[in-house]
C-alpha cells in the first residue's frame, strides 16, 4: 500500500529537514516516513525554488491529471452502462 501524504506535510518535513540538521533517514524514522521520500521533496522544494514557472506548471499537470483520471472513470461508467442496456435490449426481443 503507497501512503499519501498531503502538500502541507511535505512542505513541513522539507522545513524540518533544512533547520534540523539531521539526515534524510534520521529525520525519516522521526516522522514515520522513509528517507528516500523526504529527499525526493527536498529536490523538487529545491528545483521548484530555482524555477517559480514549474510550481504553475506542477499544479496544471496535478489538475490536468485528476482531471484525466475523472473522465476516465466517466469514460468506463459509460461504456459499462452501453453494454448493459445493449445486452437488455437483446433479451427484450
Amino acid at each position: 500500500m503507497v501512503k499519501r501524504y498531503g502538500e502541507e506535510f511535505k512542505r513541513e518535513t522539507v522545513q524540518l529537514y533544512r533547520t534540523a540538521g539531521k539526515s534524510y533517514k534520521e529525520l525519516g524514522r522521526e516522522l514515520g516516513v522513509s528517507g528516500y521520500s523526504i529527499r525526493k521533496w527536498v529536490l523538487e522544494a529545491d528545483r521548484l525554488a530555482a524555477n517559480p514557472q514549474a510550481i504553475a506548471e506542477s499544479e496544471e499537470l496535478k489538475r490536468l491529471r485528476r482531471e484525466n483520471r475523472v473522465l476516465r472513470e466517466e469514460r468506463e461508467i459509460l461504456r459499462k452502462a452501453a453494454a448493459f442496456f445493449a445486452t437488455d435490449a437483446q433479451s427484450t426481443r
